[in-house]
C-alpha cells in the first residue's frame, strides 16, 4: 500500500473511533428517542430523501443526500447512502439489521454499528424521523423532495418536546 492509501485508512478510522467515543460519552444529550413500534420494512424499503440532519463531520457539506434501504433475501438490509460533495457525486454502501426494540435498526458503515430508531413516521410511509443513541444525531427523510412547511412545523415542535436542539439543524439542499 502507498503512504496515502493507509493516511487515508487511518483517517477514517480515526473519525469513526470519534464518532464510536462522542455516541458512547458520559455527557450525552438526554432526549426521548423511542420508536414508533412496528415498521413495515417492506414499505420503508426504497429511497429517502434528506431533508434536515444535525451537523456531523460524516456528512458535512454535502448536498442532494439520498438513502436507499434494499432487503436482502438473507433479512438484512443493503444501504445506499449518496450525494453531492464539492460537485462530484459520492456514495457509500452499509447494511442493517432490525434488533429487538421495534423500529430500531442497526445500521453499519466500515464495521461501525450505529443506533437508527425510525421515531416517527407518515400514514403511508411518505416521510420518517430518525434519531440515533443520543440527541446528536436526527434526520428527517421524505419520499418526495421536499414536505409542506406546516408538516415540518409540526415535526420541530414534537422533537422540541422529545428534548431535542434543533438549533444547528441543517436543511439539505435538494
Amino acid at each position: 500500500m502507498n503512504s496515502r492509501m493507509i493516511l487515508s485508512i487511518a483517517m477514517v478510522i480515526g473519525g469513526f473511533s470519534l464518532l464510536m467515543l462522542t455516541t458512547c460519552s458520559a455527557g450525552r444529550k438526554q432526549v426521548d428517542n423511542s420508536t414508533v413500534g412496528k415498521v413495515d420494512l417492506g414499505r420503508y424499503a426504497g429511497s429517502w430523501y434528506e431533508l434536515v440532519r444535525k451537523p456531523h463531520f460524516f456528512e458535512k457539506g454535502m448536498s442532494h443526500v439520498k438513502a436507499t434501504y434494499t432487503l436482502l433475501p438473507n433479512g438484512k438490509i443493503e444501504v445506499l447512502n449518496e450525494g453531492m460533495k464539492k460537485g462530484r457525486w459520492k456514495q457509500i454502501k452499509g447494511s442493517a439489521r432490525t434488533t429487538d426494540i421495534d423500529g430500531q435498526l442497526k445500521v453499519t458503515f466500515f464495521l461501525f454499528p450505529g443506533e437508527y430508531n425510525i421515531m416517527e413516521l407518515g400514514p403511508n410511509y411518505e416521510y420518517a424521523v430518525v434519531g440515533g443513541s443520543n440527541g446528536n444525531y436526527l434526520w428527517i427523510l421524505s419520499r418526495t423532495p421536499s414536505l409542506s412547511p406546516d408538516l415540518l412545523d409540526a415535526i420541530y415542535s414534537r422533537l422540541e418536546k422529545r428534548g431535542y436542539d434543533l438549533s444547528d439543524l441543517i436543511v439539505v439542499e435538494q
